[in-house]
């Protein structure tokens, strides 16, 4: 109850706020069932992906959060105010599934990003690609940061063109030129047959792990799939959340299913 109560009180103060600064859109939220055991999952972009789920349905939805903001003192009364469940990222994390579903089956709702981290380069990545990259001889740290910090590439297609270029499929100064955007890059290989339709699909998300849908199985809980396309910008004219058909894993085995949850949010989070 008063976990409840403090998630209420959050979200009444903080969604006219979101809303009024980032003006985003929410499609197909009708789909989001009002009662019984529900897993709302989508793909991880932003520190406030969480958000556009939350504003979407009136449920409480228990988010699984990093223990690191918990750790932090200045910043932890809120994640347990919110009824965020931590997880420690470094290990298999049996007390934060264990106190997940206890929450499905005690037939409420929890919000999970399955790819388990959000899929951008973090500052540290950053450098490490500037470097190997040599991006010196062509701009200065602070502006390729800078860049990429505005085109906010994902960090998995970064990783696909990693092994496009070890494995001879482009040149050092193919992966140079495009580390910024290379969506576009990749979709002209996709086009030209270097790489296969379902190599660039995959690409587009972080492998799932399989917690979602585990314990979707064991609770007989409802996934609800949701993708974000768009930018967090002030009055943003693109940011929108889509939700997709909920489904329930039933008789499917988990590979199966993480494969369905997997297809549900790349087509939820492709631009349309």
């Amino acid at each position: 109850m008063v976990i409840k109560m403090g998630y209420k009180i959050i979200r009444f103060l903080l969604k006219p706020i979101f809303k009024l600064y980032y003006n985003p859109k929410i499609e197909n939220m009708e789909v989001i069932p009002r009662e019984g055991p529900i897993i709302v999952c989508g793909h991880h972009k932003h520190l406030f992906d969480q958000c556009l789920p939350i504003m979407a349905t009136p449920r409480v939805l228990c988010y699984m959060a990093k223990k690191e903001y918990f750790d932090n003192k200045k910043i932890a009364w809120f994640f347990k105010m919110a009824g965020c469940i931590p997880v420690d990222r470094s290990k298999k994390d049996e007390h934060a599934t264990s106190s997940a579903l206890a929450v499905l089956n005690d037939g409420r709702a929890i919000g999970i990003f399955p790819e388990g981290t959000r899929n951008a380069l973090k500052d540290e990545r950053i450098k490490e690609l500037y470097d190997f990259l040599k991006i010196e001889t062509i701009m200065p740290y602070k502006k390729f940061r800078k860049q990429i910090k505005k085109s906010n590439p994902k960090n998995s297609q970064i990783m696909l063109l990693e092994q496009l270029y070890h494995d001879k499929k482009i040149k050092f100064k193919d992966f140079q030129a495009n580390v910024i955007k290379p969506d576009p890059y990749l979709i002209s290989l996709r086009d030209k047959k270097v790489i296969s339709a379902d190599t660039y699909e995959r690409s587009i998300l972080l492998p799932l792990k399989f917690g979602t849908v585990s314990m979707a199985k064991k609770t007989n809980a409802t996934i609800v799939p949701f993708g974000i396309v768009g930018n967090y910008t002030f009055r943003s004219k693109d940011l929108k959340a889509k939700f997709g058909e909920p489904f329930k894993v039933g008789d499917m085995d988990l590979e199966e299913a993480n494969e369905k949850l997997f297809q549900a949010i790349k087509d939820l989070s492709c631009e349309d």
